[in-house]
Order: C-alpha cells, then sequence, then structure tokens
C-alpha cells in the first residue's frame, strides 16, 4: 500500500495536476507540497493547458490560501513526478517524463503501471490525500490553510456535498477544522455571468415523462457545481419529482440528480444509471462515452429512465401481499456478531448518526436500543428484549477486518468514535426464524424503519419475513444471507 513517507526518499518532487485544474486538484497539489515542506524536501506545483486559471473563485483560492501553482505551457522533464487528480497518459493532463511518477487520484483506475494510490469510490482526491495524511501523523490543524483548501476541495467536487456517500468523505468533512470566512468568499464567487447563461440556457432543454414525473436537462460545458445549481432549480417546477441534468466532458458524460419523492432515491438512480452515488434526495454520477454506444446521450437516458421505472417492485411493509406460507423457512447460524447498548457510547436521549459503508443512519440513544454490527460491518438497531431472546453473550473474539469500520457521533456535541471501542460478542440463540425467498428481479422493500426511503434488493439477494411479526419485511443481501442462516429443519 503506497504512503507518503515514500516521497521521503527524494529531495526535489513536481507535483502536477491536470491541465484547467479545480479546486480539488489545487487542494490535493497543496497537501503534498506542504507535506514535502515540513519534512525538509523541495516540492513545486505546476499546471499546463491552454490557458491559465481564470475562475474567480480559483484565482481567489490561490491567493487567500497561498498555494503557489505556477502555469507552465510548455514543461519540460522532470526526475520525481507526482500526478495528483489525474493519471498519467489522460487526455486531460499534459504529458511530463520522468524517472519516477507516482499518481495519487479518485477516478477510474486507468491501470498504466505507475506507483501510487488510486481510489475511485471517493468523491474527492482531498479526501484520499486527507487520509494518507492522517497515515503518517500529519497534523492538519497545524495549517489552517491547507485544512480548508482540502475542504473546499471535496465541498466542489461534491456538488457543495450534495453527491457525497463514502464515509470517509463524510469523515473528512465532518472533522477538518477550516476558515469560515475563506470559505463563504469562495462559495459566493463560484458563478460567471457565462455561467449563470448556460444555466438559463438548460432550463429551456428538457424533456419530461408526464406519467413517471421525471424531467431531463441538457446543459452545455460547465463545472460540475453548475448543474447542481440547474438541478435545484429545475426541481423547483410543478410535477417534477425527479430531474437528471447532464453536460459532455471529453470523455463521457456528468450527472448531476434530484428526487422529492420517497419512491426514488437519487444516490439509487446514480448508480442505475452511472457509475455514482450521492443522497436520497441528491445524487451525481458519470458515463463513459463507450457506456452509450451508437444512441446519443439523449437517447441513452431517456430509455435508461423508461428501463428503471420499469424495473423494480415495490414492498410496503404495512400493507403487502407476499406469499408467506410458501417462503421457506430459515435460522440464523451460530456466528459471532457485535453488539452494544447504545447508552454504552452516548447517554440516554443523545442523537447520534452511525456511519457505515452502506450510508448513514440516525438513532436516538436508549437503554431499550441495542446496536448490532454484522459479518460485512453493516449496523442495524435492535430493541433490547429481542437482543435478550434472540442473542445469547459471548467471549468469541470476532476475527474480522472491514473495508471501513463503522463510527458513531454525537450529532449536539460532534464527539465522534469508532464503535470497535464499544463492540462486545454475542452468538445468535437459535430463536431467530424467518422466511425467505431470493428475488428474480429489483425489489424496493418500505420498512418500519425507513420512513422516508427503502431498502433495494437485486436478484439474487433475499426478501426476509420475521416469522414471529409478518410486517417485519426487509432485504438481505444474497452473500450476508448465505454466510448466516441455514434452512430451518424442524424436530420431528
Amino acid at each position: 500500500m503506497f504512503s507518503l513517507r515514500e516521497l521521503l526518499a527524494y529531495d526535489e518532487i513536481t507535483i502536477q495536476c491536470h491541465d484547467y485544474p479545480d479546486a480539488d486538484a489545487l487542494a490535493s497539489a497543496y497537501a503534498v507540497y506542504t507535506y514535502m515542506i515540513e519534512n525538509g524536501k523541495k516540492a513545486q506545483i505546476i499546471y499546463s493547458g491552454n490557458a491559465v486559471i481564470s475562475k474567480p473563485n480559483l484565482l481567489k483560492m490561490l491567493v487567500l490560501l497561498e498555494i503557489p501553482a505556477i502555469y507552465d505551457k510548455d514543461i519540460s522533464d522532470t526526475q520525481v513526478l507526482v500526478m495528483v487528480d489525474c493519471q498519467h497518459g489522460q487526455s486531460n493532463v499534459a504529458r511530463i517524463n520522468a524517472s519516477k511518477i507516482y499518481q495519487i487520484d479518485h477516478h477510474e483506475d486507468t491501470e498504466n503501471g505507475c506507483d501510487g494510490i488510486v481510489r475511485s469510490a471517493l468523491g474527492s482526491c482531498s479526501t484520499l490525500i486527507w487520509d494518507l495524511l492522517h497515515e503518517v501523523g500529519f497534523r492538519i490543524e497545524n495549517y489552517p490553510s491547507l485544512a480548508t483548501a482540502l475542504y473546499y476541495g471535496l465541498f466542489t467536487d461534491t456538488s457543495s456535498f450534495e453527491e457525497i456517500y463514502h464515509p470517509l468523505d463524510k469523515d473528512m468533512r465532518d472533522q477538518l477544522i477550516y476558515d469560515v470566512s475563506i470559505l463563504n468568499t469562495l462559495r459566493f464567487n463560484n458563478l460567471t455571468i457565462d455561467e449563470l447563461n448556460i444555466a438559463g440556457l438548460a432550463l429551456t432543454r428538457y424533456k419530461t415523462s408526464i406519467d413517471s414525473k421525471f424531467a431531463v436537462f441538457h446543459a452545455d460545458e460547465c463545472d460540475q457545481n453548475i448543474l447542481g445549481f440547474i438541478s435545484d432549480l429545475a426541481m423547483q417546477v410543478e410535477n417534477v419529482d425527479v430531474c437528471i441534468v447532464y453536460n459532455t466532458l471529453p470523455n463521457g458524460y456528468k450527472l448531476s440528480i434530484r428526487s422529492c419523492t420517497r419512491e426514488v432515491m437519487a444516490n439509487e438512480l446514480a448508480r442505475f444509471l452511472a457509475s455514482g452515488g450521492g443522497h436520497k434526495q441528491k445524487a451525481g454520477g458519470f458515463i463513459p462515452l463507450d457506456r452509450i454506444g451508437s444512441d446519443t446521450i439523449d437517447k441513452f437516458i431517456w430509455e435508461r429512465m423508461v428501463e428503471y421505472y420499469g424495473s423494480f417492485d415495490s414492498v410496503y411493509a404495512d400493507n403487502h401481499s407476499l406469499d408467506i406460507s410458501s417462503m421457506p423457512m430459515y435460522i440464523k447460524k451460530s456466528l459471532p456478531v457485535g453488539y452494544m447498548p447504545s447508552t454504552d457510547v452516548f447517554a440516554e436521549g443523545s442523537y447520534m448518526l452511525i456511519r457505515t459503508l452502506e450510508g448513514d443512519f440516525e438513532v436516538v440513544a436508549s437503554e431499550d436500543i441495542y446496536l448490532m454490527i454484522g459479518i460485512q460491518g453493516e449496523v442495524y438497531p435492535i430493541k433490547a428484549d429481542e437482543f435478550k431472546k434472540t442473542y445469547t453473550l459471548s467471549n468469541v473474539t470476532l476475527n474480522r477486518e472491514y473495508a471501513y469500520f463503522p463510527t458513531v457521533k454525537n450529532k449536539v456535541t460532534g464527539e465522534i468514535h469508532k464503535l470497535d471501542e464499544y463492540a462486545k460478542f454475542c452468538i445468535p440463540s437459535g430463536k431467530t426464524l424467518i422466511r425467505a425467498v431470493p428475488l428474480t428481479g429489483n425489489c424496493k422493500v418500505f420498512t418500519h424503519w425507513t420512513p422516508d426511503g427503502y431498502m433495494f434488493g437485486e436478484s439474487g439477494d433475499y426478501i426476509v419475513v420475521r416469522a414471529d411479526n409478518t410486517s417485519d419485511v426487509y432485504i438481505i443481501k444474497q452473500e450476508i444471507f448465505k454466510e448466516t442462516y441455514d434452512a430451518y429443519e424442524p424436530l420431528a
């Protein structure tokens, strides 16, 4: 695994942003630059392209945060090159030959053989470098300008945090201490007259579905924040519950998605249309050029939207017509799982935000509520009496690694803890019986604990009904189901 410590083997490096760098690229470069300077090394930040930075927010960012980025149209070769927010050989970055090349990026991995790290699930390159800085013990709080730059980098690359979905992105957003006055200056100098004209024109180029209440808007080339601005305006239109705004990039199409209806989560729609994610109401994504084939982008999006609305069944926990008697019975395996009383973490009545790789959810700490940690790091609340009926305490060590260990935040005080600080272990007592059947297509289940959304299951996942409560309906992913449940064979 790449570490920033590797860069300290060199006395001097060149840090390259992609051509026409955005806030995320500048912040990422500034972070690597600051790390090298703190460790007594030399570094320079460069970018190329056909023109110097001209957007008002970026010009102010360079000045207010003192980022020493240099424009160089005719870049010469160098010894050690560190590319941030881009990868070697891509069309959006000038080619530099170097004896050693590293790349730190959050876009799709081009697998070009260069050293470094690419984590495409993250919302910004700033987040990736923030995590790398933490790994080497770098104290970002000692550098308020850098903290502000990283915060703004994530802010801009996720459309003002509206398309943020990875827990590390959320962690950085919540933990950085930034300069509010500088951030506000940058935020409110983000729109040029030309971009205002782009927004106005986009709102005149649309197609709507009266039956499904969605609309698609086409914007000219613009910053992705402008797409979010257009989306927010479009959602004010009567009888538009879902909207997609897109524009064309050199290698594909950027989407901004909004939803104001419970039946369509914007982040789930983003995953259906493109590689993307975000929140239930606001999300975004990207469609590569080769994905649409010979279709036009308008035809591709429209046909995919029509396909989407016909691609799933809906099941409402309080009013469903599932044939429960035909569903096989299963019993939970005796696998150790994590648990903790919610009041072990924060005091009774505390408003807690639980952060997992699957997303965030909120719960109020109570002696009646326990938190469970499943085999893949999934977290779900359970009533204390139900826990005591279905689990027995165990001294078994839960020897599992998770891609992201869940955290909990006190929404009032801001205090954050990892749940592994409190996790104890238990084993199902053999009293948890369910009825379940694999899905043959996509399904949305509107459960008791998701009043503003749904659980989404794909073909092969299991729709589950508790044997002792037929209105308790939910989805279990197939890989989790197969690890955690056995067919139930009642005693003769």
